[in-house]
This record gives structure tokens, C-alpha cells and sequence, in this order.
């Protein structure tokens, strides 16, 4: 009896030391769902994957940023632009919640109730945003993040980058709005750096160019998807309802931690004044200090499953609307499939295509790939069925905002030409953020021949036209499926706990 009782203190101690350590760990700046700063995630191992071993004689012949590579030819790459500040709507929920802090405090005065619990930030806080008439435009960190990015790209693909520039070997695009634009000029301030003659630092001029807001259904199909707008106007009160009951628990554990009157809307307008300071003003100790590690893992949970829902796998037309992107990229990846067959000379073809675009241009992307799919999803999302919502924590999920679409988020898919001894002469590898990534329609590899690429992971969704996709239609079915779905989640979490009083998503 007295070795069992030994057993379990030491197990109890052993738990306590687990939980201080993991409190003690816990990096609050890698769970901002898509305010994430690139630099604090990129090298966080996501998947355990080892990468795929391409052939010393294989060589990359084209880049797609979105980015594509075997004996390299070719990169694609579509990228999100990098780290921005608040928008005009956002700054002005800031300068509203200023306000709202005066009345708590006012009201605490005024209840006669103690203060020693309220944070001491509180009294004398604005908004570090206030008097700003605009926003949403591309801060210094997001600068340093795309040249960095861009000097990075040219290190590790010198084959691709060994020629002078020309705008139709090197392609750079972005989306008309200027933090877009501004993310490219850097990426490409950083990948031809010391290649001109301009200034001290041998710069050079570059072509970015644009397509028209009102018709860019490459970069920016979301914008002109009627039929989307319609989706996600309608399905927006849904999701948040879906997400009320977390911020109705935090919100009471908020009001008994500082007795301050919290709402709902003060709890949500801090944890998004939380993942501003953090990530723009490297501030952690003020709004994010007014929660404990799980809440925050709760908080962003809430983001990750509007960004499933409303952006990602939860409805099939988030993603099928990217079709054109999809389209334009294996057309890159042909015509260098082409130029390399005919042997044309050196800087008469493309060799990468770099685009700069926004989280709804490469959230759908990369669903369209297939990745960060749970376990047999990929057959199900090929077969257009409906997928389960992300886990809750503390359970694992491969779906997190601060991972797929971070600040200055990009994949990457290399073309690769190799021997005729090789199983395939052509080869895809798929880097997102730079790391290899799976494609659970290549075998889980990060590389893949180029036929069975096409056959498995692209074929199937160019089945789609976007025209008949966007215009407008009745979507009532689509929604009538995802309500129910939440719904279902809901009873679910009712009936698997039986002793609570209230719904924990």
C-alpha cells in the first residue's frame, strides 16, 4: 500500500511538473492564427516529415511562389503579403475598446469594488493606433520578411536565379492592393540584390505586375465570386455562434480573475488587441497577459475554425474557386516542360513565377493541394464530401491559421528535371514556408513525378469552371449542410458531457 501511495504522489508531482513546464514553454506569439509573424513559425516542424531525396542529377528547371521544383527548371510560388497593421475597421474596434475600458473602470470606481485586482496597464491605456486615419498597408517587419524571403529563394535554388534578369524569365505578380504590391517589390528587392547597378547596395529595377480588382480571378477570386459572397454572408452568424460559448467561458473567468465587468465583445476585442501587440509590437504582457495559456489555445482555436469554415476545407467552394490559380500554375509548369523538350537557349523562357497575393488566395490554394487534411480526408475532399470541424484542444489538429497562412505565408512548388534512367522524368516538390510538406495525393511524399501530380491532386478539381462555380445560384444546400453540421458538433459535445451545464467547443 505504502509503495502504491509513494506511485501516485510521484505521479502527481511528475503531472505538476509537466503542466509548469508546458506553462512555462508555451510561446503565446506562435498561436495568432493568421496575425502570426513569419519568422516565429517557419522553422517550427509541423508534420515529422523526411524530406524526399532528389536525384544528384536532377535539376530544378521552374519555380511557381506559389513554388514548384525535381532537377529544378521551374518555381511557382504564391505568397501572402507580409506583416501589416490593422485596418481601418480594426482601428477603430481599438479605439472603441479605450472607451469601453474607461466605463469598467469608471463603474468599478463607482461600486466601490476593489482594485487591486484590475491590471495596471488598464489605467492609463490607448489605442496605439489611434489618429490613424488608414491602415492595413505593409509595416517594416513585413518588409524585412519578404526581402528576406526573397534573398533565402535565391540561395537555395542558385540554377533558377543564374540568369540576367528579364521580366518574362523572372515573373513577378501581385494583386492591386498596395501591401501585396509593396511584399513583392521587397521580395524582389531581396532576390536580385547585388545583380544591378543602382546605388551602393548594386540594386535593380523589376517589373511587378497587376490585373484589375474588378477581374483578377488568379489572385484574388475570392473577390470576384459572387457566389462566395453569398456563402460566407450567410454563413458568417452561424460560425460566430459556434463560437459564443468559448468566449462566454472566458469572459466569465476574465470577470472573476479582475471583477471587472467583461462582455463578450470586450473579450474579443482584446484577444485581437492581444494578437496585435504581440505580433506588430512585440508586447506580451498586457492584453495576451489577461489570459492563461489554455484560453489563449481556446481563443485560437475559435480563429482556426472560422478560417476552416469560412476560407478552407469546410465548405467545397472556398477552395474550388482557386481553380484558376491551380490552372495558371501547371500552365507555367507545362510551357517549361516545353522549353526544356525543345532545348531553347537559356533566358528565352520563364523559369519562375512568383505571385503576391493574400490568406484567401493561399488558403484555397493549398487546399487544392491537399494539405494539412486529417487522416483519409484527401479521398473526401477529392469525392467533394463534407469534413469534420478541426479538434478542440488539448486534442492535436493539423489545421492551425498560425501555420497555413501566416504573415508572408507561401508555398512553393519546384519543377525538377531528371535523367531518362529516373522513374520519372519530371518531378514536383511541394515546400510550404519553405519546408517540405506531404501530399496526401502523392503517398504522403513532398515529392511527386509530375504525371501522377497531375492525374491525382490536379485533375480532379479541373473539372470546375469558375464561371459556372461564381455565378450567382441558390447556395441553400451548402449552407443548410454546414449549419447542421455545427449543430451536430454542438448536441455532440452536449452528450459526450453530460455533467456540464453548458456546451465546450
Amino acid at each position: 500500500m505504502k509503495k502504491a501511495a509513494m506511485a501516485t504522489l510521484l505521479l502527481l508531482l511528475l503531472s505538476a511538473l509537466t503542466y509548469s513546464y508546458a506553462e512555462e514553454t508555451f510561446d503565446l506569439r506562435q498561436h495568432l492564427c493568421t496575425v502570426t509573424r513569419y519568422d516565429v513559425v517557419k522553422d517550427i516542424p509541423g508534420n515529422v516529415l523526411m524530406p524526399s531525396t532528389i536525384p544528384d542529377q536532377c535539376t530544378p528547371i521552374h519555380l511557381n511562389l506559389v513554388v514548384i521544383l525535381c532537377y529544378m527548371f521551374k518555381l511557382a510560388m504564391p505568397a501572402r503579403h507580409g506583416t501589416r497593421a490593422p485596418t481601418k475597421k480594426k482601428i477603430k474596434e481599438l479605439n472603441d475598446l479605450a472607451t469601453r475600458m474607461e466605463v469598467l473602470l469608471q463603474d468599478t470606481k463607482e461600486q466601490k469594488l476593489p482594485l487591486q485586482k484590475v491590471p495596471a496597464w488598464f489605467w492609463e491605456w490607448k489605442s496605439p493606433w489611434k489618429g490613424k486615419l488608414t491602415g492595413g498597408e505593409l509595416v517594416r517587419e513585413g518588409e524585412e520578411e519578404q526581402y528576406n524571403l526573397g534573398i533565402r529563394t535565391r540561395d537555395k535554388f542558385p540554377q533558377l536565379f543564374n540568369e540576367d534578369y528579364h521580366p518574362d524569365v523572372y515573373v513577378i505578380k501581385a494583386t492591386q492592393i498596395p501591401r501585396a504590391s509593396a511584399s513583392a517589390v521587397a521580395f524582389g528587392m531581396g532576390l536580385f540584390s547585388g545583380t544591378g547597378n543602382l546605388g551602393p547596395g548594386r540594386d535593380r529595377a523589376f517589373a511587378v505586375t497587376s490585373e484589375s480588382r474588378a477581374s483578377d480571378i488568379v489572385l484574388r477570386f475570392h473577390d470576384c465570386c459572387q457566389n462566395y459572397k453569398v456563402f460566407r454572408k450567410n454563413q458568417e452568424p452561424a460560425v460566430h455562434k459556434l463560437k459564443e460559448p468559448i468566449l462566454d467561458e472566458i469572459t466569465n473567468a476574465l470577470r472573476r480573475r479582475y471583477e471587472l465587468n467583461f462582455t463578450r465583445q470586450d473579450t474579443s476585442s482584446l484577444w485581437y488587441l492581444c494578437k496585435q501587440e504581440a505580433s506588430l509590437l512585440n508586447v506580451t504582457d498586457q492584453a495576451c497577459d489577461l489570459f492563461t495559456p489554455s484560453e489563449i489555445s481556446s481563443l485560437e482555436w475559435t480563429d482556426d475554425l472560422e478560417l476552416f469554415t469560412l476560407k478552407g476545407y469546410g465548405n467545397a467552394l472556398n477552395y474550388q474557386m482557386g481553380v484558376p490559380l491551380l490552372e495558371d500554375v501547371v500552365q507555367s509548369m507545362e510551357q517549361a516542360i516545353k522549353a526544356k523538350e525543345e532545348g531553347l537557349a537559356p533566358g528565352t523562357y520563364e523559369k519562375a513565377r512568383m505571385r503576391f497575393a493574400h490568406g484567401e488566395t493561399l488558403l484555397p490554394f493549398s487546399c487544392l493541394l491537399g494539405l494539412f487534411l486529417e487522416g483519409s480526408d484527401f479521398e473526401r475532399i477529392q469525392k467533394e464530401q463534407p469534413l469534420e470541424l478541426p479538434p478542440k484542444p488539448p486534442q492535436r489538429r493539423n489545421w492551425r491559421g498560425s501555420e497555413v497562412a501566416p504573415f508572408a505565408g507561401n508555398n512553393m512548388l519546384v519543377l525538377y528535371s531528371c535523367p531518362d534512367n529516373s522513374s520519372s522524368k519530371y518531378f514536383v516538390q511541394v515546400l510550404h514556408n519553405e519546408r517540405p510538406v506531404p501530399m496526401p495525393g502523392c503517398d504522403n511524399s513532398d515529392v511527386c513525378p509530375y504525371e501522377v501530380f497531375k492525374e491525382r491532386i490536379v485533375a480532379p478539381h479541373l473539372k470546375h469552371n469558375y464561371n459556372s462555380l461564381c455565378n450567382l445560384k441558390s447556395e441553400e444546400p451548402e449552407q443548410m449542410s454546414l449549419t447542421s453540421k455545427l449543430s451536430e458538433m454542438l448536441r455532440s459535445q452536449r452528450s459526450n458531457d453530460p455533467q456540464s451545464t453548458k456546451v465546450e467547443l
